[in-house]
């Protein structure tokens, strides 16, 4: 056991549609199971038989309501040190559940974990900052919420500052931070814990391609430090670079757990959500500050499709719904070739002025327009996210995660669909008189 950091045995995570059911709701029901069960044995039965238990009557009646469902089930798995292990899958599929499990956040249903080294997650980039402290303050303040020693945070400060980027505005409250500012300051923070194991869920969704970078280079120095990651995205490329090792979870249950290009190659032939169809729904939450709702992939006429012509634009229609007024809300759009690789990132700030920030309460449509000409023939991947640095629960405020997968051909030009690279824009080759010799 020496050289395993976490063992997972039989972990499962049970939940509650709409919430927590009323006190007492099934006891009598289960006393009564109890009862009948008791007198159903046979005084001439002289074989020393096992009671059901009250616990096991409970958990079989729950296991047969269908207002109950497992986020996992039956989770076995065993991590040694010094792995970078990445967890892919569809949303839905209980990869937050079990890191939040994992960071005892929140307890398991059934099972047990055995932990070999002290654990630091970072779940969600910015939660325990105050948006009325300075960058100074709230350093220290995330820090130690985050399990860091003062004398640790001082010792670190530096260099966490400089990571971030942010020395000329260190004594300034994080509300007048822009939106990369405040998610480089955090992550800083938090990829500058000394844990034997770490925890990573999504936080490289946000933020530009540099700090995205950075981000990456970060915690590829941590493992090549020695120590234990435990790494969630749904960018393959992300997984396929830093990890040794992939889980795909599928419906709360381990579904590959091997190489990561045999494992990732697999999930994306596995027809998950993205690739059912040109549109996709996500049931309403109230409890969410900002919601996508409906999504829809369509062309230039507004019809629904997912095979498309490389001369024509691709548009993609969202449904959202605002619960509360949330300032510097923006989106983050990618999109991936086949393999894993991002070809293009884009977010609501592109243009200069951002459409989603500061919206009423109440139902919007947004439209993205992706031009023709844009990306080469072959199979892509669009995956969606919300955040902001003034979110209630921290950064991230909804992940649709990876909506619809679409084809570009193309029969208009003289390579068509041979032709490689990751565009297809066309390069005009002209003719100049030649130059007259001096």
């Amino acid at each position: 056991m020496s050289d395993v950091a976490i063992k997972i045995e039989g972990l499962g995570k049970r939940y509650r549609y709409g919430g927590v059911a009323k006190l007492g709701t099934n006891i009598r029901a289960d006393i009564a199971d109890w009862f009948q069960n008791l007198r159903g044995r046979r005084s001439s039965d002289m074989t020393p038989r096992t009671l059901t238990t009250l616990k096991d009557l409970h958990e079989k009646r729950l296991d047969a309501d269908p207002n109950y469902f497992w986020a996992l089930k039956d989770i076995n798995l065993e991590v040694k040190r010094g792995e970078v292990v990445g967890i892919i899958g569809r949303n839905g599929a209980g990869k937050s559940t079990l890191l939040k499990i994992l960071s005892r956040i929140t307890p398991p249903t059934t099972g047990k974990i055995t932990y070999h080294g002290h654990v630091a997650s970072l779940l969600e980039v910015g939660t325990g900052f105050h948006r009325e402290l300075t960058g100074r303050e709230n350093v220290f303040l995330n820090g130690s919420i985050l399990g860091m020693k003062r004398t640790e945070i001082t010792k670190k400060f530096d260099e966490i500052v400089a990571f971030a980027e942010v020395e000329k505005f260190i004594d300034t409250p994080v509300k007048h931070y822009s939106s990369g500012m405040y998610v480089r300051l955090a992550f800083a923070v938090a990829a500058h814990l000394e844990a034997e194991i770490m925890v990573v869920d999504e936080v490289l969704a946000v933020g530009d391609a540099e700090f995205q970078r950075r981000c990456l280079g970060k915690i590829s120095e941590v493992a090549s430090g020695g120590r234990t990651i435990l790494f969630v995205s749904h960018n393959m490329s992300s997984i396929r670079s830093l990890c040794s090792r992939c889980v795909w979870l599928n419906a709360g249950q381990v579904q590959a757990d091997a190489d990561p290009a045999a494992v990732i190659s697999r999930y994306l032939q596995s027809g998950d959500k993205s690739a059912g169809g040109h549109e996709c729904s996500f049931a309403e939450d109230p409890a969410k500050e900002f919601q996508l709702l409906h999504a829809r992939l369509c062309n230039a006429a507004g019809v629904g499709a997912q095979l498309f012509e490389c001369d024509d634009p691709i548009l993609i229609e969202l449904d959202c719904r605002v619960h509360q007024r949330i300032p510097g809300l923006y989106g983050y759009l990618s999109i991936s070739r086949a393999d894993g690789t991002v070809v293009l990132v884009s977010d609501s700030h592109d243009l200069g002025t951002n459409p989603l920030d500061q919206l009423p309460l109440g139902a919007h449509r947004f439209r993205i327009r992706l031009p023709h000409r844009t990306l080469a023939p072959g199979s892509y991947k669009v995956y969606l996210n919300f955040a902001s640095p003034a979110g209630v629960r921290g950064f991230n405020i909804d992940t649709p995660g990876a909506l619809f997968t679409f084809q570009l051909t193309d029969h208009r030009t003289r390579r068509g669909n041979s032709r490689g690279g990751f565009l297809s824009t066309l390069v005009p080759w002209e003719t100049q008189p030649p130059t007259t010799a001096a």
